[in-house]
Order: C-alpha cells, then structure tokens, then sequence
C-alpha cells in the first residue's frame, strides 16, 4: 500500500488554515490510522474512508477542500479494490 501520495495530500489539506480545526484534527487521525504498522490494509482503508466521509459531510469545509477529501477517498477505494483483486 502507497499512503506517500495520500499522506502528502492530506498533510496539504491539515497544514491549510483556511480548514476548520475539527477537521484538521479528524485528518490527523486518518493520518496516524494509515501509518499504523500493526493493523490490515483494508481496516485502515476502511476506517480512513469512514473518517473522510465524515469529514466531507462537515458544513464548514471548504468547496475545495471537500474536492480533495472526495479526491483522497477515490484513491484508497481504488487501493482497495485492488487488494481484493489480487486475494
């Protein structure tokens, strides 16, 4: 699984100051949820699209930012899927 790309964008999207503090917060969790060594691919995937669904649905984020989280969650779906093709 390569979070590089992901873990940048979502890095891009916590480091903005124009992004409501709970959501940079929630961010940090899916951060820290696809660095986790001890848990499975797919439960981090999982958890992490949870965590930026919830996010996306947050009236105070910003249009683009949205459009990146929706971004970031089209990407580990893919990374999913993936997994699941190759089981």
């Amino acid at each position: 699984m390569n979070v590089d790309v992901i873990s940048q964008m979502l890095n891009e999207i916590q480091n903005d100051r124009t992004v409501p503090k709970n959501v940079r917060e929630l961010i940090q969790t899916v951060i820290e949820t696809l660095r986790k060594s001890n848990v499975e691919d797919n439960i981090k995937i999982s958890t992490s699209v949870s965590i930026l669904d919830e996010v996306s649905n947050d009236s105070n984020i910003p249009i683009y930012t949205r459009t990146q989280v929706w971004n970031i969650v089209s990407m580990l779906e893919s990374m999913e899927a993936m997994q699941r093709y190759h089981k």
